[in-house]
C-alpha cells in the first residue's frame, strides 16, 4: 500500500489503514466485489521506498467488509429510476436494472410524465422510491461496466405493497 508522506507523521498502523481506506472503499473488484469498509490491519510489512516517489510503499495484509451480489440472491432494494425500459434500482452499494420486462406478470404501461409503470389488468404500480424484493438473474463486474440484472416475476417478488396487498387478498 503506497502512504502518501502526508501519513507519516501517523504511526505505521494507521497511515497503512487510512491509505487502504481511502484507495479501496467505494471501489470494485471484479473478483471480490464492492470495498464497503476496510476493518482491520492484520500485518504491515517492511516498507519500501521507490525512487522519484515521496511516498512509501508497505506490503499489508487486512480484513474488509465486501458486496459481492450472487445469482438467485434474493434482495432487498428501493426504486431509484424509472425508464422506459426499466427500473433501476439500488441494492446496497450498487444499482440494479429490473427491465420492463421482468417487473410484473401483467402488460405494463408506461407513463413518461410521472415516471410510473402501471399493470393494465392487476393495477399494480411501480414508482420510484418503491422499496422492492428481487431476484438476481445476472451479474457482470468490472471492466468499467458493472451491470446486474434483477427480476420481480417470481411468487413473493415485487413492491413490498404488492406483496402486502395480495396477502390480504388470500
Amino acid at each position: 500500500m503506497r502512504v502518501h508522506p502526508t501519513k507519516f507523521d501517523l504511526n505505521v498502523e494507521d497511515s497503512v489503514k487510512e491509505s487502504l481506506q481511502e484507495n479501496l472503499e467505494g471501489k470494485i473488484n471484479p473478483d471480490l466485489g464492492v470495498f464497503l469498509a476496510v476493518t482491520e490491519v492484520t500485518s504491515i510489512g517492511e516498507g519500501k521506498i521507490v525512487p522519484e516517489d515521496g511516498a512509501i510503499f508497505y506490503p499489508a495484509e487486512f480484513k474488509a467488509m465486501v458486496y459481492m451480489p450472487e445469482m438467485n440472491e434474493v434482495v432487498v432494494g428501493e426504486v431509484v429510476d424509472i425508464t422506459e425500459f426499466g427500473a433501476f434500482t439500488r441494492i446496497g452499494p450498487l444499482d440494479a436494472l429490473v427491465h420492463v420486462s421482468q417487473v410484473m406478470d401483467d402488460k405494463i404501461a408506461y407513463d413518461a410524465k410521472n415516471a410510473i409503470f402501471t399493470g393494465k389488468k392487476n393495477n399494480y404500480r411501480l414508482k420510484e422510491g418503491d422499496v422492492v424484493r428481487a431476484r438476481v438473474v445476472a451479474v457482470s463486474l468490472g471492466k468499467g461496466r458493472n451491470k446486474i440484472s434483477l427480476t420481480m416475476r417470481q411468487p413473493c417478488m415485487g413492491s413490498l405493497d404488492w406483496i402486502e396487498r395480495s396477502k390480504k387478498k388470500k
